[in-house]
């Protein structure tokens, strides 16, 4: 149920207060980034473009304001190629401009949300419960609002209570 006329795009430059993001994949590698993706599995340094990409002036630009963007990505250990691509080279870049990450990590622990699947949810009211193909390819979004944006308010207070900082985390588990 789509509740929204707005797109993701829209949303992600014209909230209000705060952005929340559960990634919940290990790979969302046929969904950006894939020129540097592939560099990194070269070993090559980051392009150019991918340091200054689109989102990194949309993150700071929402942080200047005073607005709070972060996000919690479940994952296990060892982590995928992919996974140690975002983490290294787009988390990093990402904290640079001022989002905030954090970690759930379910290594040697249960999953305390097993069935969340991606989304973003925006001043706590409206959520983008997004679709991705097996491969990581991004399908797209549905909005949802009303009595369904509480379940996904439980679900972000839940894995918030159970994440690190991805600082602290990388420290001891970071390449």
């Amino acid at each position: 149920m789509t509740t929204s006329s707005r797109t993701l795009g829209e949303w992600l430059s014209q909230f209000s207060r705060e952005a929340f993001r559960l990634e919940t994949l290990d790979d969302y590698s046929q969904s950006g980034g894939v020129d540097a993706y592939r560099a990194f599995l070269a070993g090559e340094e980051q392009p150019e473009d991918y340091r200054t990409a689109g989102w990194v002036k949309t993150v700071a630009d929402a942080t200047r304001a005073g607005k709070r963007m972060y996000r919690v990505h479940i994952l296990s250990r060892p982590l995928t190629d992919y996974l140690r691509f975002e983490l290294a080279w787009g988390y990093h870049r990402n904290m640079a401009a001022g989002e905030e990450f954090f970690i759930l990590d379910t290594t040697s622990r249960e999953n305390p949300t097993p069935e969340a699947t991606d989304f973003w949810l925006f001043d706590d009211e409206t959520v983008a419960a997004m679709s991705y193909e097996g491969n990581g390819k991004y399908l797209g979004a549905d909005f949802l609002g009303g009595s369904r944006v509480d379940e996904f308010r439980a679900c972000r207070d839940t894995v918030m209570a159970h994440s690190v900082p991805f600082t602290e985390w990388w420290a001891e588990y970071g390449k």
